[in-house]
């Protein structure tokens, strides 16, 4: 009988631990990145704007339950927080009342990402009722209102204010008339509750947490509303928990939830995933120069990315057939082109040559497109079906009137320029017509020769994000290191012609 007690304590211990190694390894697991990286070595410190207090803690509660998470958070006035972020050097988010706050910071170079979240309206705060009867700007203006704003110098909303009435003439009667300024737009809101002010201009959101005010919506304020994005801090020392933390906020499942039921003004965003999977499809002449970007790109953001590089003929042929990836990236604008359903709106990024490809010191002495229809050479070409390299050639063929007698010399017609420049190393080929950019890297075994005065020959490359993709705001970051200054520096390494006119610029576009 003890004997029969002391097996069953035994197996009740190993069991018990055994469990506690399952549930450690899986919190070790959900606390890795996709090549095993831990994600969350510390709280994430968050610098928010106190507008913002009232959602940020319930999606605070929810995120530390689900991942077990610790999350930091520093609320303030805008201005505020941005000059602690300044001089601090620290921190991991920052998430303002208004996304002006955010291109300030990224133009010193303190942000990095930015995720768009929600938006807020000026309204004119009063007690429930409205004792005093405030139903026009004009009211404010009155000698028995007591009228406080937040400090224009520091809050979000008291800069939105000034800016906006300033441009209807309006700002320095209202700026006499106001009693006070507080340091946030919660501690306005406080002044009417406590009796202190009989109206102040607050975000509508805020009021969410004031059951016993009510606000009031005029005409001079109606362009008084604040994007709210999270921005990523340049310096974290954690970048994928930062990220996985700021999706979590604009995800439409997750986050964005909260901002509707808190009275925000939400649409868009992605659905939920702890690693996030994009679809790519490229040219295959776009490889070299961004698929160090896309890697990094990954590493960075924790999620995966999923690339499809082929002649553009064959994925359109792909994309026709059902296949639709989140990002596509053409050789050529013709093959963006042929799925205007797919992808509306593009933006130009590059641009690649048609060059004449010989092997190492010209032996056959190849210097225009004419003398690729000199008998006995052997001559090869892109697909014209296949890729857009093969279109382009034909084109630049036909309007150099050498089609004909060129093609009679073609032996080979592949889907990429990397194969027709494996063929001309091994020797099998004499010439061959591929993009400047495929030679690059292949100096020592051949030389290119510049086709002269044909502007057909120059191949644009274009980008476009699909507008059905459940994961947009991920590939629109994607989209924009794409178009960074870094990225722009392979384009050009590469043998691209840089298209937009500065980095980020058809991310603004778009």
């Amino acid at each position: 009988m003890n004997r029969t007690i002391l097996l069953m304590v035994v197996s009740v211990v190993v069991l018990g631990a055994l469990l506690l190694l399952l549930s450690a390894t899986d919190s070790m697991q959900r606390d890795r990145g996709i090549d095993g990286e831990i994600i969350r070595a510390q709280p994430l410190v968050l610098f928010c704007a106190a507008s913002n207090r009232a959602v940020m803690e319930a999606i605070r509660v929810d995120y530390e339950r689900e991942y077990g998470a610790s999350i930091q958070i520093q609320y303030g006035a805008s201005q505020t927080l941005l000059s602690s972020i300044e001089v601090s050097g620290s921190g991991d988010l920052y998430l303002p009342a208004d996304s002006s706050f955010l291109e300030i910071a990224r133009e010193k170079r303190l942000i990095a990402e930015i995720l768009p979240i929600a938006r807020m309206q000026g309204v004119v705060a009063i007690a429930r009722d409205n004792p005093q009867s405030i139903q026009q700007f004009s009211d404010l203006l009155r000698k028995d209102v007591r009228v406080v704003q937040a400090n224009p110098d520091a809050a979000a909303i008291g800069k939105l204010t000034r800016q906006v009435l300033r441009e209807q003439g309006l700002w320095d009667g209202l700026d006499q008339a106001t009693t006070a300024y507080r340091t946030t737009v919660t501690d306005v809101a406080n002044d009417i509750i406590v009796g202190a002010a009989d109206a102040g201009i607050v975000y509508d959101a805020v009021l969410y947490s004031y059951p016993d005010l009510q606000f009031v919506e005029l005409p001079e304020l109606a362009s008084a509303t604040s994007q709210i994005s999270v921005g990523v801090i340049s310096t974290t020392k954690q970048p994928p928990a930062a990220l996985h933390f700021a999706r979590y906020l604009a995800a439409r499942d997750r986050g964005l939830k909260h901002y509707a039921e808190h009275g925000f003004r939400v649409s868009g965003g992605d659905r939920w995933a702890e690693v996030p999977e994009l679809n790519v499809f490229a040219g295959s002449m776009l490889r070299p120069a961004i698929d160090e970007t896309i890697t990094e790109f990954e590493k960075r953001e924790g999620v995966r990315v999923s690339r499809v590089y082929n002649g553009c003929g064959i994925l359109v042929a792909q994309m026709k057939s059902g296949q639709h990836p989140d990002i596509y990236f053409a050789c050529d604008t013709e093959f963006m082109k042929q799925v205007p359903d797919l992808f509306p709106d593009s933006v130009d990024v590059s641009q690649n040559e048609l060059v004449i490809l010989v092997q190492k010191g010209n032996p056959h002495q190849i210097a225009n497109l004419g003398d690729l229809g000199r008998q006995g050479l052997r001559v090869g070409v892109g697909h014209e079906k296949q890729c857009a390299m093969g279109w382009l050639t034909q084109n630049t063929l036909r309007e150099g009137r050498v089609q004909k007698e060129v093609m009679a010399n073609v032996t080979v017609q592949t889907p990429t320029g990397d194969m027709l420049v494996n063929q001309l190393r091994t020797g099998s080929l004499d010439a061959a017509v591929v993009y400047l950019s495929n030679a690059a890297g292949a100096g020592d075994d051949v030389d290119a020769v510049r086709i002269q005065d044909l502007e057909c020959a120059v191949a644009t490359q274009p980008i476009a994000i699909s507008p059905d993709s459940p994961n947009a705001q991920t590939a629109r970051r994607l989209f924009e290191r794409i178009c960074s200054t870094e990225s722009m520096d392979s384009f050009v390494l590469e043998g691209f012609r840089w298209q937009l006119g500065s980095p980020r610029e058809g991310a603004n576009e778009r």
